[in-house]
This record gives structure tokens, C-alpha cells and sequence, in this order.
């Protein structure tokens, strides 16, 4: 395409390599906000009109044309040419052949520089919908599981080792607060987010006073940029999207690692449903959590789209520079892959398979050593005392090859004469975790709290 054709060709006197042509054409990415740089042409063309720098009829023409337009990207009948750079130059070009003259006024005052960061605005406003949405749904997955779940006991970890008896539920809702954290924090880039930079021109501002608080209205934005130059190139906004990406990521991925070991045969507390796992091309017998592992997997590409964008952005000089037209690709890209996983995510914790026998099985009574060390602390001895002396039940216990239940209170009482018979009394799981009924605690008590919680807390969303 020759130049002068081009939306920027008016001083050039010799066409653009091709090798240039190839590399600063974003149309296979930025296509994807066609419907939003249509709405945002449709809304500038009122505020034209609104200061006398459109007619109506001409106004009429914009809309009817940008209308016809948009059918043509929904029914992907659109011939491209070798000189659309971008989906801005698509649909001024196509604005143009359906209508003529009029098209040629509707980009006075405006610049592809604040009319491609609206764009990005109005699309990840309504792809941030979709993921709340999303996230909400693996919520309510989680407290349905847990309120049908509540009563199976099984091992909780630290270090990978078995440390003292919890409930499922209460794991399940240890995922639940994370991602319940991840929406709050979704919900609150949102105002950040809907800020309008249309109006902002270039870099100056726009010079023919139209009314960008109106326009803010038309387009749904709460409030307008302040400063033209730094609203072209404020990114801040796909930054922190791409950082709430990576760590939702991050919290996905921890989940899918519980989940892979809890469904090994040496832990077997989960089993992996057909639908979300894949078997092996040589070992017949293979049942593969690979909707885990790929859930893993993934969160590392997250990570890497926030840290390659963030290297763009730290030496960029004031206002709009080129380097900014990667913004999308990893917008988009790391929309996709969290959709995907938390879909993912959803579908394999939805059709999870619980094995609360051999949950309760690996439950060992080494594991309430702790409560010997409370049983002490209720009797008047102060804590790293009465942990010392558990300790020693501990290795008496190993010494003489036999659980802790099975000391005689003869041996308790070589250790301290503060055991008495009812040391006896420890010995069981569900009062074990019975005893932690405070705020965020492991009792069922406290379990049903945490979901009463979490469902109101979706109720008000779902209402909202």
C-alpha cells in the first residue's frame, strides 16, 4: 500500500519495507477489540457532533457505516490489504469505502494513542466480568464440597510431613480464602481500570474542547484521565492485571500440586475423575492428573508475560512509544490461559473423587503429640516445658516400638508425675480437632463459619 494511503503517510516520500510492514502490523492481535474501537468511534463521533464538528447527518452516516462494519467483522466477510496496520485502520478504511466523505472527519482531534488504550480499557472491563464470573463459580465449588464433606478427618501437612489431624473441609476452604482474596483484589482493579484516556489526543490533550466527561458516561468510564501525556502511556493497568493473572496462577498451582500428591497411590486421599486425567502411550495402567500438571505448568507462563511487559515498560521515555504494542499480546494471552485454567480447575475439583477411609487411615497418633503438650498446659505447666515433656512421651514411645496410646501410665509417670489416667483421653482424632473451635480453626464449628461466610459472601456478589 502506497504511503500516503497510509493514516500517517502524508510526509512520506518512499514506501515502507516490507520487512517494517510485517513487524508493525498488530491486526492478527488487536482484532480482537474491533467491537470496542467500534464503540469508541461511535461515542467520539457524538461528542463531534455535540461541539458543531459533525452534522447530523454525518453522525447518522458514522453509525449506520460503523454498524455495517461490525457485521462484517462477525461474519468475517472483511478482505484485508497488505496496509492495515492495525483493527483502527480496518475500520476506518471500511468506514470509509461504505460511506465516503464523512469517515475522513472522525478522527479530528484524536490519535490512535489514546483511541487504542480505550480500547484496551473497554475490552479488559468486560474480560475481568468473565473472570470474576469464573471465579466466583470456583468458590461455590469449594463450599459445596466442604459443607458435603464436612466430617472426614485427614492428615495436615507442614514440611510435607504429617503434622496434626484436620478436616478435608477445612483444606478445601484453605484454597477457598485464597481465591476469595483473588476477587477482592479483581473487584478492586476495576476503578483503576475505568479510567477514560479518550480526549487525550497524541500526547497534548485534544484542542476542540469536546466534553470528555460526557463521553465518559457514553462509554461507562467513572471518571477521565487528568493528564493527556500520561494517559496515553499509562499501562499501570495491564501490569497489575497481568500481576493478579500470576498470582491467581500461583494459587492455582498450589492447589493442583495438593491435589497431584493427594491422588498418588502412596496417598490415594483423591482420585482424579477420567474426564480430567490422560493415561500413557506405553504404561496401559497410567491415570495422569494432566489437568493438574498442565494447571502448574501454565502458572509459570503467567508469571513470565508480567515480568516480560514489565521489563518493556521500566526505560520507556514520556508518552507513547512503540514498544507498547506488545500490551495486548500478553493481555490477551494471559486472559486466555487463566480462563482456561480456572475452567480447567473447576471442571477436576467439581468430579474430584474423595477417599475419606483412606484419609482417616493415614491418620497416625505421633500426630497428637501437640495435644500431650496441651494436656500439660491445662494442668498449670507452662508451654515449652510441657512441649519438652511431650517430646520425651514422644521418643519413649519409639524407644519402646509401640504408639504413644499404648505407654502404661508407669511409663507417663517416668516422665512427669503430672500424667494422670486421663492422658487416655487424647487419643482421638475428632476431639483433637473438635478443640480448635476459635475464629479460622479446624472444628466443625469453626468449618461451618468459614462456609456460611463464603456463601453469603457470593450471595452479595450474585445480588450485587
Amino acid at each position: 500500500m502506497n504511503s500516503k494511503h497510509k493514516l500517517w503517510g502524508g510526509r512520506f516520500t518512499s514506501e515502507t519495507s516490507s520487512l517494517l510492514e510485517h513487524l508493525n502490523c498488530s491486526l492478527n492481535i488487536d482484532r480482537r477489540m474491533y467491537a470496542e474501537d467500534i464503540l469508541g468511534s461511535q461515542k467520539y463521533a457524538n461528542a463531534l457532533y455535540k461541539i458543531n464538528l459533525l452534522t447530523e447527518d454525518e453522525l447518522q452516516s458514522i453509525h449506520v457505516g460503523l454498524e455495517t462494519v461490525r457485521q462484517q467483522w462477525e461474519n468475517d466477510t472483511i478482505e484485508f490489504q497488505n496496509g492495515d496496520e492495525d483493527v483502527h485502520t480496518v475500520n476506518e478504511r471500511l468506514l470509509k469505502e461504505h460511506i465516503g466523505k464523512p469517515a475522513m472527519k472522525l478522527h479530528v482531534g484524536r490519535s490512535r494513542n489514546d483511541q487504542v488504550v480505550t480500547d484496551m480499557k473497554l475490552w479488559l472491563r468486560s474480560a475481568m466480568q468473565k473472570l470474576e464470573s469464573l471465579m466466583l463459580d470456583l468458590i461455590q465449588v469449594f463450599t459445596e464440597r466442604a459443607a458435603s464433606e464436612l466430617d472426614v478427618l485427614m492428615p495436615g501437612y507442614t514440611h510435607l510431613q504429617r503434622a496434626q489431624p484436620i478436616r478435608w473441609s477445612h483444606w478445601l476452604l484453605s484454597h477457598a480464602w485464597n481465591f476469595k482474596a483473588d476477587l477482592d483484589r479483581l473487584k478492586s482493579l476495576k476503578p483503576r481500570c475505568n479510567i477514560l484516556p479518550l480526549g487525550s489526543g497524541a500526547l497534548a490533550g485534544n484542542p476542540f474542547n469536546i466534553d470528555r466527561i460526557h463521553l465518559a458516561k457514553e462509554l461507562g468510564f467513572d471518571i477521565v484521565s487528568q493528564n493527556s501525556m500520561q494517559a496515553v502511556s499509562d499501562r499501570d493497568f495491564v501490569l497489575e492485571f497481568l500481576f493478579w493473572c500470576s498470582l491467581t496462577g500461583l494459587h492455582l498451582s498450589r492447589l493442583a500440586e495438593d491435589l497431584i500428591i493427594y491422588s498418588t497411590k502412596e496417598f490415594s486421599f483423591v482420585s482424579i475423575d477420567d474426564s480430567f486425567s490422560t493415561g500413557s502411550s506405553l504404561m496401559p495402567q497410567k491415570h495422569n492428573p494432566d489437568s493438574l500438571e498442565l494447571i502448574r505448568g501454565l502458572s509459570g507462563t503467567l508469571c513470565g508475560e508480567l515480568t516480560g511487559f514489565m521489563m518493556t515498560i521500566k526505560g520507556l521515555p514520556t508518552t507513547y512509544n512503540k514498544d507498547l504494542q506488545s500490551d495486548k499480546e500478553h493481555m490477551f494471552k494471559a486472559n486466555d490461559r487463566l480462563t482456561s485454567m480456572l475452567n480447567v480447575a473447576i471442571g477436576a475439583l467439581r468430579t474430584l473423587q474423595l477417599k475419606p477411609k483412606n484419609c482417616k487411615a493415614a491418620l497416625s497418633y505421633d500426630m497428637l503429640a501437640t495435644d500431650v503438650a496441651y494436656y500439660l498446659v491445662r494442668k498449670g505447666v507452662a508451654f515449652r516445658e510441657a512441649h519438652h515433656l511431650a517430646g520425651q512421651v514422644v521418643s519413649l514411645s519409639e524407644e519402646k516400638h509401640i504408639s504413644m496410646p499404648e505407654l502404661t501410665i508407669n511409663d507417663y509417670k517416668t516422665i512427669s508425675d503430672i500424667f494422670e489416667s486421663d492422658i487416655f483421653n487424647i487419643w482421638n482424632y475428632e476431639n483433637s480437632v473438635e478443640q480448635y473451635k476459635v475464629i479460622g480453626g479446624t472444628s466443625k464449628q469453626s468449618v461451618i463459619r468459614q462456609i456460611k461466610f463464603l456463601e453469603q459472601y457470593c450471595n452479595n456478589i450474585n445480588n450485587s
